[in-house]
């Protein structure tokens, strides 16, 4: 039988949190972990075309933050993802371990998307966790930056992200609650790129939506008798 995944109730204390909990109360320490900026120094060219398998490095840093998720904690994994930006970013090229890190901060800002998504406003408040849009979008500004760091091209920047929602979510979602169904997300930006739309470009809901009818197809008008 499948289960289907749920939103956390942290509310109350349960006797043994699941891993979801955790990482929604994990939310309220990461606050201050600040995520390791990239080294202003970047590289002269655009990097050359991985040489390395990047679908079996997505699986790779899939698998090992499941791991590190279940036997360590949210906590531990914002440390780790940190660590891993501060440390690979030194690197004059883009490298596999760099392109790991990137991975593995999209991975964990989904899935968190997913259960702020689903849990009450009032209580991400009283924890100080972020919306899931400010969530993402301080993600989507981090990755931006590891990007252009490099001035990895567009086309790749989307290749990779394709890559990631094909393998890497699905595989570190399905070790991390392996009895859960998979969820439905809501299509993100591509990565690197922190495009919120704009108040003008938002449709009041108040005003009606402009007519784009043509004559032909306007009822004529009735005839005062």
């Amino acid at each position: 039988m499948q289960h289907r995944f749920r939103a956390p109730s942290c509310s109350r204390a349960p006797r043994r949190p699941t891993h979801a909990c955790v990482l929604l109360l994990a939310l309220a320490v990461a606050g201050a972990i600040g995520f390791g900026a990239t080294q202003d120094a970047a590289a002269e060219d655009p990097p050359a075309a991985p040489t390395w398998d990047q679908v079996a490095n997505i699986k790779e840093a899939a698998l090992h933050l499941a791991q590190l998720q279940k036997t360590q904690g949210a906590t531990k994994v914002f440390a780790f993802i940190d660590a891993c930006y501060r440390t690979h970013s030194l690197s004059s090229q883009y490298t596999k371990p760099f392109e790991a890190c990137i991975a593995q901060d999209y991975m964990e800002t989904q899935i968190l998307s997913i259960i702020y998504s689903r849990t009450p406003p009032d209580a991400l408040k009283k924890i100080g966790a972020p919306s899931p849009k400010v969530l993402v979008q301080t993600m989507l500004r981090r990755v931006g930056a590891a990007f252009a760091q490099y001035k990895v091209p567009k086309d790749r920047i989307l290749a990779f992200q394709r890559n990631l929602d094909e393998h890497g979510f699905p595989l570190f979602f399905k070790t991390v609650f392996p009895e859960a169904k998979m969820p439905e997300r809501v299509p993100q930006p591509p990565v690197g790129e922190d495009t919120p739309a704009s108040a003008s470009d938002q449709p009041a809901a108040d005003k009606p939506a402009p007519d784009k009818s043509t004559p032909e197809d306007k009822p004529a008008p009735e005839k005062k008798q």
